[in-house]
């Protein structure tokens, strides 16, 4: 008789998850709070207006290939899949902008038209960027975190040398550029991983191998269609979904978890794996004698921003925006200042805004653009509707400034979204968006471990342990556990 998992949370690491298990013979069960699978991958439609709520970087195309060649099926199969060709466009002033094109060619020109030499550096760096990338993804990403052993193995101790663990990203991007534009194209992709680039191991520089090399690509119809994808890959494994699912409690008899309770009804299994948040799973559905971590221990972690988001309906087209825009005209140590050491509502903060719309015609009503405004703030912040209005108005006059465009008298709605949405949506501890941040004292076998340590059938996956935030760490992060579960109970 084959043996039930539950997995509470249909985020991107819990389909993922359940995903494995069911291929391995697991009759296994989804419980999702929501209406929909995804996690903070939700969508908001309105008025013919379609919005990704969260994620909106496609980026390391070959996790997800690999994921869904596990299961016989392509990308190109399930979903259209583009690779941009202005990655991204970062401006610094007015009249003052930055293409980061998916040419190679092109983006060494940028680099040289900026600083004389730095195009032979930049290849330089990006060799380097690959080497880790590839040492990582073959010989620690996949690692669950739970021994050093792991890691004590010649390929993983050769490779490690070339990984600059105690170097940081900061470090190593002054020593081979010096204007402040390219190290600040350089030092932007860490800043999802929720630290300030002097804080970075340099061995996340890999993401730089990503964005530049690997490119920027896009899900016609949005991030969504991925989880969608997964949706339906992993019923095709046989696992069951039930939405709207709140699970109240995680029940634990003779050391053993037994179930889950849901609508004050008990769901029996074998094996539980938290994909929810994990603090939450812990410190509220767990009986306290069986949590991994204290309540100190949480409150001492270093988090990864949380972010205020504006939904835009805008009804013309815009001509000086790209799908991907980032504004760089503030000092980020200032605004890092504010998120890290001194967290406050930040005084003037850099920028990010997407408009999807450029690239897919289906998430706008035509002559239409959908736009989305993103501002890194600090986790555990008051939030109140008259601040996200103020930065409302800060971001809007941002981008007229820096664009020359007037928006403002062509909105057409407005929807805002903070760090109290985190907390009520996914229970995210203190309102994170990101997760944790990934400095090199939480980094690998220092994150919260994947499998609780008094119940040895109570697994946890998702941004908040291995290998870390964002979406392709996630898919990686289901596989780590799902491995670890067959390996016991298989």
């Amino acid at each position: 008789m084959s043996k039930k998992v539950v997995v509470i949370g249909a985020g991107f690491a819990g389909l993922s998850a359940a995903t494995y298990l069911a291929k391995q013979g697991f009759e296994v069960a989804v419980f999702e709070k929501l209406e929909k699978a995804g996690g903070r991958a939700q969508v908001f439609e309105k008025d013919g207006f379609r919005f990704d709520m969260g994620p909106s970087w496609y980026w390391m195309p070959d996790v997800f290939e690999n994921y869904f060649n596990d299961f016989d099926c392509k990308v190109d199969q399930l979903y259209d899949l583009i690779k941009l060709e202005i990655s991204y466009r970062v401006f610094f002033n007015y009249n003052d902008s930055i293409d980061i094109s998916s040419e190679w060619s092109e983006i060494e020109n940028v680099f040289e038209s900026i600083e004389t030499g730095s195009s032979k550096k930049l290849n330089t760096f990006i060799n380097a960027a690959q080497q880790k990338y590839e040492i990582a993804i073959e010989g620690f990403i996949e690692k669950s975190g739970l021994s050093l052993l792991e890691f004590v193995n010649m390929k993983s101790l050769t490779g490690a040398f070339h990984l600059d663990l105690f170097k940081s990203v900061k470090k190593l991007v002054a020593s081979h550029f010096q204007h402040p534009k390219l190290r600040s194209i350089l030092e932007f992709p860490v800043l999802f991983l929720g630290a300030m680039p002097q804080n970075i191991p340099a061995l996340y520089t890999l993401m730089n191998y990503a964005d530049l090399k690997l490119g920027t690509w896009y899900p016609m119809g949005g991030m969504s269609v991925i989880a969608d994808s997964m949706v339906e890959v992993a019923k095709m494994q046989g696992v069951k979904f039930q939405y709207k699912a709140v699970v109240q409690e995680i029940v634990v008899k003779n050391n053993k978890a037994v179930g889950v309770v849901v609508d004050q009804k008990m769901h029996s299994a074998d094996v539980i794996i938290g994909a929810a948040d994990y603090h939450h799973v812990e410190q509220y559905l767990l009986p306290e004698n069986f949590r991994n971590y204290t309540k100190s221990y949480w409150d001492s972690r270093v988090m990864a921003p949380s972010a205020l988001l504006f939904y835009i309906a805008i009804k013309k087209k815009l001509n000086s925006l790209e799908h991907h825009n980032l504004f760089f005209d503030e000092d980020f140590e200032v605004h890092g200042r504010e998120i890290y050491d001194s967290p406050k509502w930040p005084s003037r903060p850099q920028m990010y805004v997407s408009v999807a719309s450029k690239t897919d015609p289906t998430i706008a009503p035509k002559g239409c653009e959908a736009l989305v405004g993103l501002i890194p703030v600090a986790v555990g912040l008051i939030d109140t509707p008259e601040i996200r209005e103020m930065y409302l108005n800060k971001l809007i006059k941002k981008i007229e400034r820096l664009t020359g465009e007037d928006i403002e008298s062509d909105i057409v709605f407005v929807k805002n979204y903070a760090q109290n949405d985190f907390v009520i949506d996914y229970n995210a501890f203190k309102g994170n968006a990101y997760g944790l941040a990934n400095t090199l004292k939480q980094t690998a076998i220092l994150k919260p471990k994947i499998k609780n340590a008094k119940l040895h059938n109570l697994f946890y996956t998702g941004q908040l342990t291995v290998p870390g935030p964002g979406v392709p760490p996630a898919l990686i992060s289901g596989k780590i556990v799902a491995k670890e579960i067959v390996k016991i109970f298989l």
